[in-house]
């Protein structure tokens, strides 16, 4: 799909003296958070009650991995938590943590666990257990659709995870940086996308807590334009964002393209389109593989560029010993070590799967990315299924 959008960009967008100026902030243009707004209010459905997705409420930085960073300097202190479930997309602890000093607090669970409302119960149990530690909790983050399961979080297990931000007065931050990456997978108990800002806000928690990611890196396969969102209505946390911004700004040049895409409501419309058909095809051209081969991976996926695979069963035909792979050393007797030496022989073949990236609760499992081009996904299969058939033959 980014052949889609660079050929668009060639040919419809036009470049003023603007579009390369030297801008102290994006906000002093009202053009992309206007047609931003109105593309938001089109696919993410705010419910009635709440306010609507306005300029005025669109903070735009260079991708919501710097606003995950702003947001760590702005609604906690060093050594502050946020509360997450895992599995759950590993580079949060750099977003938050590498300079903000925030520590991402997990919340194990099983897969099938944590679309549940039950999820609130671990929450409640890491909530605890961190004000033991003397980790006092700031936040909750959910990813939606999720990353690495591919799936979508149900209403009810939504407005659990609102109302115990409530009971704790947390803010919630919802990533949901896939959310028109929606596709028909087959599975008939897939559930549909539904964004935090669908529910009725305002009987549920303060709206000042609520704070919704998105970005351009997903959506439309274009991650080099450097363009992330934060949709907030608390004026505090965006002015706290803005006093930072100077660090994470994006180009005006990336905010000229942004929205003249977004301006355009019938090329968005066909591109999402076709999006979600390369999705459901790729998606069941890896789903046939996987199943050919015996794998388990997690069903009922619907959203977003992965799978989660399980591969522990071919932990134990690898040798338990001290490992310097890609995550650096790993003991033996670990569990982990087996896992970064799969992992290497994957990339000795061409084929990069991150070992421990998502944090699952027992080595073995992998993020396995079929969102490629088609012959390319098909050969990696092939590289993939061969390394797997020569660990079975040893």
């Amino acid at each position: 799909m980014r052949a889609e959008i660079a050929n668009y960009i060639n040919q419809k967008v036009i470049f003023t003296p603007d579009s390369v100026g030297y801008r102290p902030s994006p906000l002093s243009s009202t053009r992309l958070p206007a047609a931003l707004s109105t593309h938001l209010n089109e696919i993410l459905h705010p419910h009635s009650s709440n306010t609507p997705i306005t300029p005025e409420t669109i903070f735009v930085a260079s991708s919501p991995t710097a606003l995950g960073h702003m947001l760590g300097f702005s609604i906690a202190e060093p050594r502050d938590g946020i509360l997450v479930s895992r599995p759950v997309y590993g580079r949060f602890e750099l977003d938050y943590g590498v300079e903000a000093g925030v520590e991402m607090v997990y919340a194990d669970n099983d897969v099938e666990e944590g679309f549940t409302p039950g999820v609130v119960e671990k929450f409640e149990s890491s909530l605890k257990e961190a004000g033991e530690r003397g980790v006092r909790i700031r936040g909750v983050l959910i990813v939606n659709p999720h990353n690495p399961v591919g799936r979508c979080y149900p209403t009810e297990t939504l407005t659990e995870i609102v109302k115990f931000c409530s009971r704790y007065q947390l803010h919630l931050i919802s990533d949901e940086v896939y959310a028109s990456c929606i596709f028909n997978s087959g599975h008939p108990d897939a559930v549909p996308f539904t964004s935090v800002l669908s529910l009725d806000l305002p009987a549920l928690i303060d709206p000042n807590l609520v704070h919704l990611l998105y970005g351009f890196s997903k959506d439309f396969a274009s991650g080099g334009l450097r363009l992330g969102f934060l949709i907030s209505q608390n004026k505090e946390l965006r002015r706290a964002c803005q006093a930072i911004l100077r660090l994470h700004n994006t180009s005006t040049a990336a905010v000229t393209i942004g929205a003249t895409i977004l301006e355009d409501r019938e090329f968005v419309s066909n591109f999402f389109a076709k999006a979600s058909q390369h999705l459901a095809s790729t998606y069941k051209i890896t789903t046939s593989t996987l199943e050919k081969e015996g794998i388990n991976y997690v069903k009922g996926g619907n959203a977003g560029f992965f799978m989660y695979i399980d591969l522990s069963p071919y932990l134990a035909l690898l040798p338990d010993i001290n490992t310097n792979g890609i995550n650096g050393t790993s003991k033996a007797g670990t569990g982990t070590n087996r896992e970064v030496t799969l992992a290497q022989k994957f990339l000795d073949a061409g084929v990069f799967l991150h070992p421990g990236e998502e944090h699952g609760k027992a080595p073995g499992w992998f993020r396995l990315v079929f969102s490629h081009e088609e012959e390319v996904l098909e050969e990696g299969l092939r590289r993939f299924v061969g390394v797997l058939g020569s660990l079975r033959q040893v």
